[in-house]
């Protein structure tokens, strides 16, 4: 189990305590993801996300669990301390998450009571602290990663998120975050902004990608835990919407062959996924190889693969205490 010396947590804090003005300020004309919405949070203006007011530090939390199901290298022995947030600054039609992304489902609890909840993680043996879809309420969450720093938080931290994150926000984050967990949905605007209304995703995507990767670069191992780096999820879509090809050519291009390359075939229709026929179908198992298999002949290392049973095991239901019982 990798443990942040004391040294290293003090100088998160105090990293924490040096941004804290600049992340008002983007929340004051609201900057922290690709939409720019541009609302002042701190005076309870709402954005893309619905996100609640900021000022008053709270967060809404879905559901926080050691979770045995996330990329071997998070999960390690003791599983990964994961906290999931509400709402999120994308509509994606397919979302298996869709009951707290959509729908809000969580409850509301202070800067002090999240930091509070890490630090219960980490005493159950989490190998980590896994902040999943955590850019619109980074604000309150840097207010409690401080005080649990400060208190005896000693994991490294995952940013757990859809891709779709400011540069702004991101260069803040620089020294905290330890490991990047960044999807990458698509490399085509047209299907960003059909399934997700974002049709600025992929530029946003890849830049947040670059920042992440020169901040961590790739991902290093302790005993085949990850302590740092880049690992970047890929949900292949049925019909090559997600323009998977693409995303490995960029890779390719922009000299990433060492990143972690999480190829992920779980798709299913889920949430308004139904209602578009060209998403209605889960994805063929040769659809499926033929991306790996091309991954690993453009040179990636480190590949991650899924077998088919993962769309269904990885279906997750955010009305029960624990949302993964079946993992």
């Amino acid at each position: 189990m990798i443990r942040i010396p004391p040294e290293q947590a003090a100088e998160k804090a105090a990293r924490i305590a040096a941004v804290l003005p600049a992340m008002e300020s983007l929340l004051a004309s609201c900057r922290l993801c690709g939409h720019a919405c541009g609302v002042n949070r701190l005076e309870g203006e709402t954005g893309f996300c619905r996100t609640a007011p900021a000022a008053a530090g709270n967060t809404r939390v879905s559901s926080h669990t050691l979770h045995f199901g996330e990329e071997p290298m998070l999960v390690g022995r003791g599983g990964s301390g994961t906290v999931f947030f509400s709402h999120c600054n994308l509509r994606c039609v397919f979302c298996q998450n869709h009951q707290i992304s959509q729908s809000g489902i969580g409850a509301q609890i202070t800067a002090y009571e999240l930091a509070d909840l890490f630090l219960a993680l980490q005493e159950q043996g989490a190998e980590n602290i896994n902040l999943v879809t955590p850019t619109h309420f980074m604000y309150p969450i840097l207010l409690a990663l401080r005080h649990a720093f400060q208190n005896g938080l000693a994991r490294p931290i995952v940013y757990n998120t859809n891709g779709y994150d400011s540069l702004a926000l991101l260069r803040l984050l620089d020294g905290i975050v330890d490991i990047y967990l960044p999807d990458m949905k698509y490399m085509d605007e047209a299907p960003a902004r059909k399934y997700s209304q974002a049709p600025n995703y992929p530029a946003a995507a890849k830049a947040a990608i670059l920042e992440m990767y020169r901040q961590t670069g790739p991902v290093e191992l302790v005993d085949g835990v990850a302590r740092k780096g880049l690992i970047i999820r890929h949900l292949i879509l049925p019909g090559g919407y997600a323009g998977s090809y693409d995303l490995i050519l960029w890779l390719q291009d922009e000299g990433l062959l060492d990143v972690t390359l999480g190829l992920m075939s779980q798709y299913s229709p889920q949430h308004h996924a139904r209602d578009f026929p060209e998403l209605a179908a889960r994805i063929g198992s040769h659809e499926y190889a033929e991306v790996v298999h091309y991954a690993i002949d453009r040179g990636f290392k480190h590949v991650l693969i899924q077998g088919f049973e993962s769309a269904d095991l990885y279906l997750p239901d955010f009305e029960r205490e624990k949302p993964f019982d079946d993992i």
